[in-house]
């Protein structure tokens, strides 16, 4: 669409003879300062997100160390801990693939932990119960800063900002790139600065917009959720 409008402006401008001198200096700012800094902030996202992926697996395979080497539960204990350390695993990942707002039944999944340790309570000593309850908070606070970077992002503002001044661009750059080459030059060359420009632009939006949800698998730069599972 956006190159649709390049073209269009461009052919009214050489119709019309409509050619006029701007300093693009603020304009380029009015665009590619806010698409860089959006960027940024998607990449950052994108960074704290693994930061807390990498810290949610390692809470779970900790709790699994420790269930797993008490000499006090009994092996079907075990392997019902294990059950139910790989369901929150597994629905962790989906609710971030999903892009879910609500974390009603993540939030019943790992309660069934604190379940498991009420039901076996004289089966677990007190060393097992504290360490277990230290790494279920840092798991607990992997999982709500996963949960805020899927669902919090770029104000919807900004990028709105952005789309507009890039669909608003053709309409002052085409009469300009016009009257620097000169109305009686090559069309061509008008066509292909401005067409160029405006493809630089909307690639640059549509990065932004494909960082902004690294968790839904379409995007060639997405994390891979599959390696953060404590069973993968």
């Amino acid at each position: 669409m956006v190159l649709i409008v390049s073209i269009v402006t461009t052919y009214l401008a050489f119709s019309f003879n409509i050619n006029f001198y701007v300093d693009l200096t603020m304009l380029s700012i009015a665009i590619i300062f806010p698409l860089v800094f959006t960027i940024r902030g998607s990449f950052k996202r994108r960074e704290k997100a693994l930061n807390h992926l990498s810290k949610f697996r390692s809470a779970l395979k900790t709790v699994h160390y420790f269930v797993m080497s008490s000499p006090e539960l009994s092996e079907e204990s075990k392997v019902e801990m294990t059950g139910i350390l790989i369901n929150i695993s597994n629905q962790t990942m989906d609710h971030l693939q999903k892009n879910d707002d609500s974390t009603k039944d993540l939030d019943e999944i790992i309660d069934k932990v604190l379940t498991f340790i009420v039901k076996n309570d004289l089966n677990i000593s007190k060393n097992l119960k504290d360490r277990t309850f230290r790494f279920m908070k840092d798991l607990h606070e992997s999982i709500e800063n996963l949960h805020a970077i899927n669902t919090h992002r770029t104000p919807i503002s900004l990028k709105a900002y952005c789309l507009i001044f890039i669909y608003i661009f053709p309409l002052i750059y085409a009469p300009t790139i016009i009257f620097e080459i000169g109305p009686e030059s090559n069309s061509g060359i008008a066509y292909f600065i401005v067409i160029l420009t405006e493809f630089i632009l909307i690639s640059l939006y549509n990065i932004q917009d494909q960082l902004e949800y690294p968790f839904d698998n379409i995007g060639l730069d997405d994390i891979n959720l599959d390696a953060f599972k404590i069973d993968r």
